[in-house]
């Protein structure tokens, strides 16, 4: 199911709020809107996943936003499709790795598969429109990805948003912003 609006908190604890630095008195909650855009433009995701065991594992990812669900896909045979089996529960992460500046965001949720071939066509496109080449062109580091989803050899997973996190850095003033859907 896509994600409802959310309700947005500041959390002061882990803000300039508390911290004072130049320009912390302004510092406010990200808007569900911002994060979004920046969901919907993040090349890039880190999805953790937990292990029967319970050990975790972290593995980069593509992934698309589209209609409030965050997508992401895992051959079936790949730790992270054995994890998901056993613990839906999931993080996808993005964002920058600069200390002062940037942005990142942290989505958890339950991963479900896409059965749905008309859902399944829509994530296909997302993520051709958003990848472009790397999955249109022959060259393309992820060609004949949309193939793969629908033939099954590769496991699409939805992830509707539980609890988001936005943790915001502009200059070393610092934004802690938490989403609960």
């Amino acid at each position: 199911m896509p994600a409802q609006r959310p309700t947005t908190e500041l959390d002061a604890r882990y803000s300039s709020a508390l911290n004072p630095r130049p320009g912390a008195p302004e510092v406010t909650a990200t808007q569900w809107a911002e994060a979004q855009r920046r969901l919907e433009a993040a090349e890039i995701f880190w999805v953790s996943t937990v292990r029967p065991d319970g050990r975790l594992h972290v593995t980069p990812c593509i992934a698309a936003w589209h209609d409030g669900v965050l997508y992401f896909s895992t051959g079936r045979g790949e730790q992270k499709a054995k994890n998901l089996a056993h613990d839906a529960h999931c993080a996808l992460t993005t964002g920058t790795n600069s200390l002062t500046d940037g942005f990142d965001l942290v989505v958890e949720g339950t991963a479900e598969p896409v059965g749905d071939r008309a859902r399944l066509e829509e994530v296909i496109t997302a993520f051709e429109t958003k990848y472009g080449p790397h999955i249109t062109s022959p060259e393309g580091t992820f060609h004949g990805l949309g193939d793969e989803f629908r033939s099954g050899d590769a496991v699409v997973l939805a992830v509707a948003p539980g609890t988001a996190y936005g943790f915001g850095r502009d200059n070393g003033v610092y934004s802690h912003t938490r989403w609960t859907f």
